[in-house]
């Protein structure tokens, strides 16, 4: 009779390890190397973010495996994030808006909601700027003259129309009573080309990153009129922000960590959790003063929200451009 009795009790120990090696196998995540990917050449704001991460999470030991940045370049994003999604949850990549704007503009059939949102990391800010020399010395001036005679204002931005540089202008002139869909945008390369452009007198005005031109304002090469912050920006107190200027807009060209679909609560937990210690390091502030950013961290649950508040917002700034109908 003993002998037939163990059995059961048996079975219920086999049962409990196995449940409770299925609890663990859970926590266990993340199991393999790390991913991080930079869909872009290296250089430029991706890359930088995606080996920041890896810098930063690693030397600050928070997370134990090894972390890899790799470069998936071509389609403004899409080659990177096409990637992406046939990965497993081992596998992250950096996002901006793009993520977004490629899909209104039909560039891309992928949406944001193809991936799992994990967070916002840090922004940018976009800058108006004009020659030193400029006849216009506010942003007020400037959008006056330009509802005058929008043919008439030549306004470089880079590398395309469509982009945060492009819409922020759009966004200020729609506030301001502007149709955007008659601005005179000349494009250029890049950031650099426009400010070449700016400084030689081929154009009136530039939409750009702050990165760009803070450098030239403080020489005195050219003048900001506005940025896009919520508050003024260190260094440059003297430059009103939009809402300064009587424009009611904040405008991040922000940046973020999304995962492949699918990913289980645990995993995403186990990112709120590290992202949210990284954001507090000394590292990480590091990072974001050397490169001109701004904290603008948000968790995976904020992030979501945010995705499908700037996904709305972009779909009316595209159409308010006369890019689509």
């Amino acid at each position: 009779m003993r002998k037939f009795g163990m059995i059961p009790i048996l079975l219920l120990l086999l049962l409990m390890a196995a449940c409770s090696g299925n609890a663990s196998g859970s926590q266990e995540y993340p199991t393999n190397n790390i991913e991080i990917v930079a869909p872009a050449s290296p250089g430029g704001g991706w890359d930088l973010t995606a080996r920041s991460l890896e810098n930063v999470l690693s030397g600050q030991d928070l997370v134990e495996n090894n972390i890899n940045v790799v470069n998936k370049p071509g389609g403004g994003g899409e080659v990177g994030w096409q990637y992406l999604k046939s990965k497993d949850s081992h596998s992250l990549a950096v996002n901006s808006s793009l993520v977004l704007t490629n899909n209104l503009l039909g560039q891309s059939k992928l949406t944001y909601e193809d991936f799992t949102p994990i967070a916002t990391l840090a922004t940018e800010w976009q800058a108006l700027a004009v020659p030193a020399d400029s006849e216009f010395n506010t942003a007020t001036e400037f959008l006056e003259a330009t509802k005058a005679d929008p043919g008439s204002i030549k306004i470089g931005v880079g590398p395309g129309l469509g982009n945060d540089d492009h819409l922020s202008l759009v966004q200020a002139a729609s506030e301001f009573g502007i149709n955007p869909s008659e601005l005179n945008f000349l494009v250029y390369e890049g950031g650099g080309d426009v400010v070449t452009a700016l400084l030689g007198g081929h154009v009136n005005a530039v939409t750009t990153s702050l990165s760009e031109v803070k450098d030239q304002h403080l020489a005195g090469k050219l003048k900001i009129l506005a940025v896009s912050s919520e508050k003024p920006v260190k260094g440059i107190e003297d430059v009103p922000t939009w809402k300064e200027a009587g424009v009611d807009m904040v405008f991040p060209h922000w940046r973020g960590l999304m995962g492949p679909p699918d990913m289980t609560d645990e995993e995403i937990a186990y990112w709120d959790d590290k992202l949210s210690k990284m954001v507090e390091t000394e590292a990480w502030q590091e990072v974001l003063n050397n490169n001109d950013w701004e904290g603008f961290y948000k968790n995976s649950e904020e992030t979501e929200a945010f995705l499908k508040e700037q996904h709305d917002l972009y779909q009316k700034l595209v159409k308010d451009s006369g890019l689509v109908n």
